[in-house]
């Protein structure tokens, strides 16, 4: 058995994905994945910009490419943050990256040494923790509140303790499903203003807004500062394309493109010309606009279903967009034993537990709405709902004896 490099026994495997090999079953109704719907993905428009670039520039398609990324997406993205967040955002300092997962991993490569303490949010997004954990930082966490991160102890770990960077998703945060304010916002800049913190800004589901007002990124107060803002099309046209990017500072851009060098060369030609050529060719806010209704209307109905199936004493974020619920049960209860309950009746979710990097999330869950129909949200849910039923049936049995 060869020696594996110490630095793998600091990363957890993902227990989403242990999960997703249970629910592979297609009797099980899964709210444990992240995944996007697959009846809205494009898959005629894909086509024919797909057969459109092999047929116009097909040798230049499927040739090699500059590490940067297509000039041509980098304008895209640039465009689109001026058009929808008014901020100037110069082409040159956009990476393309295969998804948002390896600017992640990329990040960490250029900035964390073991030991350097990594500031995430409690709870935060596996995906980010597993990343960053090959890298070994201590981690610390801040509590979310309904507003946004805690201020004192986000302050506390970025100037007392010198956090070497803060990771944070303030849109429709993966899993808890809330955004931060706008007063948290700028209060989160002001903390990161005073501190030599990289900011770490992930905006997977930016887009995915079904109510309330937009957001400006925390990084639109940070003006010059060492700010990355990640971005993904892995939710507004397909996960499948894995394409995503960073937009960097000028300083830290060369250092990411070599890491990335050593690591690709480059994101997929290919995959990049047919999405240049697909958004050319459609209305991509048309196509934003029929996934946020869709998504709107099954968190509605997981609500309904919620408040109508579940014992009193279980409490649910009530997000504006995204993908996900975040669900508290009564003092006393195990969302690991309910998952061992659920599964028995054919339902699936993600327990709360490893969103946190320093314990905690005993009593949470997350469900997913944006890939169930609404047949399986309404049996899911009635599903969860006994099994929630008898595991307190359980608790109040242990309690008398």
């Amino acid at each position: 058995m060869p020696a594996f490099a110490k630095r793998m026994s600091q990363v957890r495997r993902s227990f989403i994905r242990e999960i997703l090999k249970v629910t592979a079953d297609p009797s099980i109704i899964s709210f444990a994945g992240g995944l996007p719907k697959p009846d809205l993905f494009p898959i005629g428009p894909m086509a024919a910009a797909a057969a459109r670039v092999l047929a116009e520039n097909g040798p230049a398609a499927l040739q090699y490419s500059v590490t940067e990324g297509e000039p041509e997406l980098r304008e895209w993205i640039a465009a689109r943050y001026k058009a929808r967040k008014g901020m100037d955002v110069d082409p040159a300092n956009i990476l393309v990256t295969t998804g948002s997962q390896q600017s992640l991993d990329l990040i960490g490569k250029v900035f964390l040494d073991p030991g350097d303490l990594l500031a995430v949010e409690l709870p935060g997004y596996i995906g980010a923790i597993q990343a960053f954990s090959l890298f070994e930082p201590e981690f610390a966490g801040v509590p979310l509140t309904s507003q946004g991160p805690d201020i004192d102890r986000l302050t506390e770990l970025l100037v007392s303790r010198k956090a070497k960077m803060f990771y944070a998703v303030p849109n429709f945060q993966n899993p808890s499903g809330m955004t931060y304010s706008l007063a948290a916002r700028r209060a989160v800049a002001e903390a990161l203003r005073v501190s030599d913190a990289v900011f770490v800004e992930d905006d997977p589901y930016g887009e995915l807004r079904f109510a309330g007002e937009p957001m400006p990124p925390v990084s639109s107060f940070l003006p010059g500062g060492d700010a990355f803002l990640l971005g993904t099309f892995s939710k507004i046209v397909a996960p499948g394309l894995r394409l995503g990017w960073v937009v960097a500072t000028p300083e830290a851009l060369p250092k990411l493109v070599t890491a990335k060098q050593a690591s690709d060369l480059h994101s997929s030609t290919f995959v990049q010309r047919v999405l240049i050529r697909y958004l050319a060719d459609n209305d991509i806010d048309a196509h934003i606009a029929t996934i946020r209704s869709a998504y709107g209307a099954q968190r509605d109905l997981m609500l309904e279903r919620i408040r109508a199936e579940f014992p009193e004493g279980v409490t649910c974020t009530e997000p504006e967009g995204g993908m996900f619920l975040w669900v508290t049960l009564p003092e006393g209860c195990s969302a690991f034993a309910l998952f061992d309950l659920c599964i028995k009746e054919k339902v699936a979710f993600v327990p709360g537990g490893p969103f946190f990097v320093d314990g905690g999330g005993e009593r949470a869950m997350r469900l997913n709405f944006s890939n169930a129909d609404p047949e399986r949200i309404v049996e899911g849910i009635a599903r969860m709902g006994r099994g929630i039923k008898a595991l307190l049936a359980k608790a109040s049995c242990a309690a008398v004896a």
